[in-house]
């Protein structure tokens, strides 16, 4: 017997602010019953599990241990990072290499990093594969 992923859990203070930003990020749907003031709240992520968004009175503090990679399906990397950008994400690390290998290290609204990694269509195009 194995155990299946439920759902990626975040510890955060503003659990629906947080739920809207991940959704608009990964187009997934914010739990419709779910609103502003919720300390709980998830988003359904097309063809995933569940991010699971619970308020905490502790703040982060140190680097995550575990962290989501992003792949754009649509866009290039730099230009996923650019619209990441606009939604209230902040770059950490740019590990982004002038032969087009490498990956961005963003983090969201509350400093929770997630890296961006180039786009299926860039890494077919012949770049080396990061």
């Amino acid at each position: 017997m194995v155990s299946m992923v439920q759902n990626v859990a975040v510890d955060c203070a503003d659990a629906y602010r947080l739920a809207r930003f991940w959704g608009e990020v990964t187009g997934g749907q914010v739990d419709p019953e779910c609103g502003p003031g919720d300390r709980e709240t998830q988003v359904t992520l097309p063809g995933g599990p569940v991010l699971y968004f619970n308020q905490v009175p502790e703040a982060k503090t140190v680097k995550n241990r575990l962290h989501l990679c992003l792949r754009p399906e649509d866009r290039t990397r730099d230009a996923e990072v650019a619209r990441l950008l606009a939604l209230g994400a902040v770059l950490v690390g740019d590990h982004r290499e002038a032969d087009g290998t490498g990956w961005a290290v963003l983090a969201d609204p509350e400093g929770n990093e997630f890296c961006v990694l180039r786009s299926a269509a860039e890494r077919a195009a012949g770049a080396p594969q990061s």
